[in-house]
């Protein structure tokens, strides 16, 4: 397994990253996240040997072989056989056998094997390039964001692949429910180092936030004990009687480590500006069908009610007509079939990837963001390009120079600046990491409008979707339920016996039984609770009481050296010393107690869910 000693990485004078250590273990399947920039790509292509770092080791065992899946789909070869075949080594060239194997273990015919593969979907496409690096026979995967243009159907299937590989894991993905269906460990690179623990993204979080607030403790406490030192040094170095004592303090300050504050990482957090509107429905869509040939129509007879609030997703497989529906519903295709009947105060706001591509590059991004509605102030506009992380001199960078993430940003601030009751979002977590993604599903839960979008993430289905427009069976149809909802009840046909389909619903509880079920549960969990809580506060009190007295001791201890008396000052410094070594044991006790009721109420949240 590889391992990675001190590495460091800069660019430009930026630091990436510095003295990050990992070992990997045997079938670890490792989830990295991290903001955009912070160099989880970087740190794959000095793995694969494809950039060089700056200090620190990568040891790779010989004759451990590590694959990547490339993320764009190029293929110079007649047939999928000749495709696949073109990775054999020399010795290995006519082994079609094994090319066979491989392609027939991941869902292909013998008649597919001669096929063009060009021909295929998305989805069997990402396949071949599977079945290509599988023929390398890897001992681990550098996944880097594998679900970058699949679909569902693509993406459950990848989910399932990498579960059951007999091998080592790395994977970046921006979609966190597809990371903690696979991973057994998350790793972050965060403020420039690299942290890992053993669980899912929302467990990293919680861990790194105590973390945080446990360093945050200790560096303050650091900080007020090396001010007190040298004060100390300062009163007492001169006097004859104390030089000793202050030189023994010197080199307690001297040994001392620095501890920087903690840099605070940028964060999406916004809201969308709701347009007020008497409407209990905003659309009706009747009948409506398109296609770019008239004898081909990608749908027909979608028909759909819209209600003030609620949220429609339209799903599907790439290439069917999703992107090309949420177009038509914005007015940007013509009229073919049937009818669009908005309310007359409906007021929409397209995301799209068109109306990325139609960002003026020679703007800035603060022209970009006010050039929606010449009436926001300065101040205003600035503020919104602070919500979506162009702060100060940021705002005034070209969109020229931006990055796909960064250009997806300025188009959601420009969303923002609209007043709007209607959202049309098509694939809007396209570029954005894992935090940015969390943002734009609370803003799209909190706005009282309604909200149709394209997506491919089954986080934002299940989270947000009230109602689906299918593309599936060789047209679309609307269902009226959520994601689960459909999945248990239709599914997608191409799934049969294959992807882990969700259990039946229990049956249903009535309110009186559900109640009662919550309550001895929750008696329960408080029961678990009770002693780590009174354990809790019991430190709480503590730590408070005998920082008073710290501070009282610190006071008492300038108050001796300046009197000279050397037995006081040996004793008032024995006493800080051990009320600090009591708080220290105290803070120890808080996080134990603290670890131990995130770990029952864990234990005890998907039942009380079930039970809402």
């Amino acid at each position: 397994m590889i391992q990675l000693t001190n590495l460091t990485k800069s660019f430009g004078g930026h630091t990436l990253f510095r003295d990050i250590n990992l070992k990997m273990n045997s079938n670890q399947k490792i989830g990295l996240i991290g903001r955009n920039g912070s160099g989880k790509s970087t740190l794959f292509k000095i793995i694969l040997e494809e950039e060089s770092h700056d200090s620190g080791d990568v040891s790779v065992p010989k004759n451990y072989k590590i694959g990547t899946l490339k993320q764009y789909l190029k293929f110079s070869e007649a047939t999928v056989r000749e495709e696949c075949s073109l990775v054999l080594s020399e010795e290995e060239q006519y082994n079609f056998y094994k090319i066979e194997k491989i392609l027939f273990g991941l869902g292909f015919t013998a008649e597919d094997l001669e096929k063009d593969p060009l021909s295929f979907s998305g989805g069997y496409q990402i396949r071949i390039n599977l079945a290509k690096l599988l023929a390398t026979e890897p001992n681990m995967l550098l996944l880097d964001e594998p679900t970058n243009y699949l679909d569902l159907l693509s993406l459950r299937w990848l989910k399932q692949f990498i579960r059951t590989f007999d091998g080592e894991v790395i994977l970046i993905t921006h979609d966190r429910e597809f990371m903690d269906a696979v991973s057994t460990h998350t790793m972050g690179i965060q403020r420039k180092s690299l942290f890992i623990i053993q669980g899912n993204t929302k467990k990293y979080d919680e861990t790194l936030i105590l973390s945080d607030e446990t360093y945050e403790k200790t560096r303050q406490n650091q900080e007020k004990k090396r001010k007190e030192l040298e004060e100390f040094v300062a009163r007492n170095k001169a006097r004859a009687s104390t030089a000793a004592l202050a030189q023994s303090k010197q080199k307690i300050l001297d040994k001392m480590e620095d501890m920087e504050s903690l840099e605070s990482e940028s964060n999406l957090n916004f809201n969308f500006n709701y347009k007020e509107t008497p409407a209990k429905i905003n659309l009706r869509a009747e009948n409506l069908g398109f296609g770019y040939q008239e004898d081909e129509k990608l749908f027909q007879k979608v028909s759909f009610i819209l209600e003030n609030g609620k949220t429609l997703a339209i799903i599907g497989k790439n290439g069917k007509g999703k992107s090309t529906l949420l177009n038509y519903i914005s007015g940007e295709l013509p009229n073919q079939e049937g009818e669009l009947k908005f309310h007359p105060s409906t007021s929409m706001a397209h995301f799209g990837q068109t109306n990325i591509e139609r960002l003026n590059t020679n703007n800035t991004v603060i022209d970009e963001i006010s050039s929606v509605d010449m009436k926001l102030g300065i101040a205003e506009t600035r503020a919104i390009c602070g919500t979506m992380m162009f702060s100060g001199d940021l705002a005034d960078k070209k969109i020229a120079v931006l990055s796909g993430g960064e250009r997806s940003r300025v188009m959601l601030g420009k969303i923002i600046a609209t007043e709007a009751n209607l959202l049309l979002l098509d694939e809007p977590t396209n570029h954005l990491d894992i935090y940015s993604i969390d943002s734009l599903c609370s803003a799209i839960e909190k706005f009282k409008g309604s909200t149709i979008m394209v997506t491919h993430s089954e986080m934002l289905l299940r989270r947000l979707a009230d109602a689906l427009v299918i593309f599936h069976k060789g047209g679309a149809e609307f269902f009226d339920g959520t994601y689960n909802e459909f999945l248990e009840k239709i599914g997608w046909e191409e799934e049969e016996g294959i992807v882990d389909k969700p259990k039946p619903s229990k049956p249903k509880i009535d309110n009186r039984e559900r109640k009662k079920l919550r309550s001895a549960l929750i008696q329960a969990r408080s029961r678990e609770n009770a002693t780590h809580k009174k354990e809790l506060e019991f430190c709480e009190e503590q730590i408070i009481e005998l920082e008073d007295e710290l501070e009282t001791q610190n006071e008492h201890l300038m108050t001796v050296s300046e009197s000279g008396d050397n037995s006081a000052i040996i004793e008032a410094s024995q006493k800080i010393g051990k009320l600090q070594k009591e708080i220290d044991e105290l803070f120890e006790r808080l996080e134990v107690a603290s670890h131990a009721l995130d770990e029952i109420s864990e234990r005890y949240e998907p039942q009380l869910k079930e039970l809402e």
